[in-house]
């Protein structure tokens, strides 16, 4: 009865362990997640903002051999 109390003390120590593994890759890949999104929010911004507000009309360019 005593070998299999151990045994199933071991088995609970190994699950926590696993479980404390998991919810320390889980918050570091939320970090992660976190910073890409920040990461893409400003690109988006970047590119809006170089992008012309308005469509140049075809008379408005110059031609290529300028």
């Amino acid at each position: 009865m005593e070998d299999r109390l151990e045994r199933l003390e071991a088995k609970q120590m190994l699950a926590e362990d696993q479980l404390d593994e998991l919810n320390r890759t889980v918050y570091r890949q939320q970090q992660q997640i976190d910073l890409l999104q920040q990461q893409l929010r400003q690109l988006a911004q970047q590119v809006q903002s170089a992008q012309p507000a308005a469509r140049l009309r075809p008379e408005d360019e110059i031609p290529p051999h300028y």
